[in-house]
């Protein structure tokens, strides 16, 4: 969910652990399917992580279509995350949420796929995604314990306690989360095709366009 000026501005809260531990390839995930497909369900996993990138960098390019036709008349209000759409992610293609024209959304679905996977990286990674979410609780968790172990248990210190873990952790999310993000919960995706995009309720019963996907070797 990004742009080539996101590329660079958004990585404003994703400096920190803006670290190419490993460098997306092309042929990364058909190799590891073809040297582990003994592993039951591998290939769903493969499958979801790139569909995840997919749907952030579509969030991404219809933030930024809508903020241009904004600028364009003149608003002010513009960012980049314009929190108008939202996604969820399957293994055989994702859920949009929000008012979108299903031209346009198909526009910014293949486009989001040719970005991605032309090296802007960047876009598989969002700041509204449950993963950052995830990774907040998980710190304020461990960090709360840690000072409970640490400190006297005086109520007073530990209600400070609390507080520096909760602040703590809140400052760090952001950063781990893009982290998680980048090298865990999404990956390039080089293997997926664009199969169809139809309207239809999700398991919740609320309806949405589904961006429908089909894995190429």
């Amino acid at each position: 969910m990004n742009t080539s000026t996101l590329n660079k501005g958004n990585d404003l809260s994703f400096d920190f652990f803006n670290l190419d531990l490993i460098s997306p390839s092309p042929t990364q995930d058909a190799d590891l399917l073809s040297r582990l497909s003994f592993i039951s369900g591998l290939k769903e996993i493969l499958i979801l992580r790139q569909v995840h990138a997919l749907e952030h960098a579509t969030v991404w390019v219809l933030s930024e279509s809508h903020s241009a036709i904004t600028q364009k008349f003149g608003s002010n209000n513009i960012g980049i995350d314009n929190q108008l759409h939202s996604g969820l992610s399957t293994e055989e293609g994702f859920y949009l949420y929000g008012e979108v024209n299903i031209s346009n959304l198909r526009r910014a679905v293949n486009l989001a796929l040719q970005r991605l996977t032309n090296g802007e990286w960047n876009l598989a990674v969002h700041p509204r995604c449950g993963t950052n979410a995830s990774v907040a609780m998980l710190l304020t968790a461990g960090l709360a314990m840690g000072m409970h172990l640490l400190l006297p248990r005086g109520p007073i210190e530990q209600l400070i306690g609390l507080s520096v873990a909760t602040t703590t952790a809140t400052e760090l999310a952001p950063d781990v989360g893009a982290f998680f993000q980048r090298y865990i919960t999404t990956a390039i995706p080089f293997n997926l095709g664009i199969e169809n995009i139809t309207h239809k309720c999700d398991a919740m019963g609320r309806k949405a366009y589904f961006v429908k996907v089909k894995w190429r070797d």
